[in-house]
């Protein structure tokens, strides 16, 4: 029986079919590449020793979805394809409602004409907005600020629908926090296109000398050193997390929502000097304006994810940041050739 995962050949979708080959576990990629290269799929086959299928292509387009499940024996889809950058989302709302709201159920109908009802959904902790507290339990409100936000919420929702109509469905609904690090290997990591959207490809591209600094947005927060705090967690510790909700919808139906995070939120600064210890950089940064729509603190409550999933990150600050350096010094270039 065969995993599908979608957008497979990016950041966590790379990590996420390395663990599942390890596992024992066959799986298709379908990927159109939009964030992610073909080399991370030779890489992650090469460190399992065992290979996967892939097919390029998008998950828009539903004949191609028809032939995957007619001509592949799929028990269950993991499913990461999707645009995932905040601003960029501002300025093109509606790519990102015909890949991730459309795209979604372009997907999930041909799940339901293929008779496979198990459903691991690529979420993330911006559809709880700007909570009142933290640390944030699953329960808490459900809101977001901006058109990514909204596109995840979207698909929670229809997810939820989905699973309330039809009690064949088993549905997780992963609210990740903020992957960071790399395969410890050195030879899987995150590839931002253009400048990154991410925190920590910005300070190990400023390590490498491609960036000359580093902007914090805003040092007047209410937060001990006045930066933004966030829940940080290592990409195979997120990736392990599939594997394990992968596990739970084989087990029960319904449709049902787990925060992936540690539980510990680490500031900017945290970030840039924990970074510095482990690769003996310095990094340079200027203090800039706050960015609208960012909060001051964000980290997540996991239990819930410990008890049903049997998930708990393990990996530490320390070692996301030696597994970046890692990956970035010894590819500068990402995937492409040096």
């Amino acid at each position: 029986m065969t995993v599908l995962v979608t957008g497979g050949a990016g950041y966590i979708g790379s990590h996420t079919c390395l663990e599942l080959l390890q596992a024992g576990k066959d799986v298709l990629v379908l990927d159109n590449f939009a964030n992610s290269s073909a080399e991370s799929l030779k890489r992650v086959q090469e460190l399992a020793g065992k290979e996967l299928k892939f097919v390029e292509g998008d998950i828009r387009d539903r004949a191609l979805l028809d032939s995957l499940f007619s001509e592949n024996d799929i028990e269950s889809v993991v499913h990461f394809a999707g645009l995932k950058a905040v601003g960029e989302s501002t300025e093109i709302p509606l790519d990102y409602f015909d890949n991730n709201v459309s795209g979604t159920v372009t997907l999930l109908q041909a799940m339901k004409a293929a008779q496979v009802f198990r459903f691991v959904f690529s979420s993330s902790a911006t559809v709880y907005g700007d909570p009142h507290t933290v640390p944030i339990l699953e329960s808490f409100p459900l809101s977001v600020t901006n058109p990514y936000g909204r596109t995840k919420l979207m698909v929670e929702d229809v997810c939820r629908d989905l699973a309330a109509s039809d009690e064949r469905w088993s549905i997780a609904l992963l609210r990740y926090f903020n992957p960071a690090g790399a395969h410890p290997s050195g030879r899987i990591g995150e590839q931002p296109n253009g400048i990154p959207n991410n925190l920590v490809p910005y300070i190990t591209q400023v390590a490498i000398g491609q960036r000359e600094a580093l902007n914090v947005f805003g040092d007047d927060y209410d937060t001990p050193d006045g930066t933004g705090v966030r829940d940080y967690l290592h990409v195979v510790d997120l990736a392990i997390g599939h594997l394990c909700a992968l596990q739970k919808v084989s087990k029960q139906t319904g449709c049902v929502a787990y925060n992936l995070g540690t539980g510990t939120g680490y500031s900017v600064l945290d970030m840039v000097k924990a970074f510095e210890k482990a690769s003996g950089k310095a990094i340079a940064y200027n203090i800039t304006a706050r960015r609208p729509g960012d909060i001051a603190c964000c980290y997540a409550d996991p239990t819930f994810a410990e008890a049903e999933l049997g998930w708990k990150a393990e990996k530490t600050l320390d070692q996301m940041m030696a597994d970046s350096w890692r990956w970035q010094s010894q590819n500068p270039n990402g995937f492409a050739p040096s």
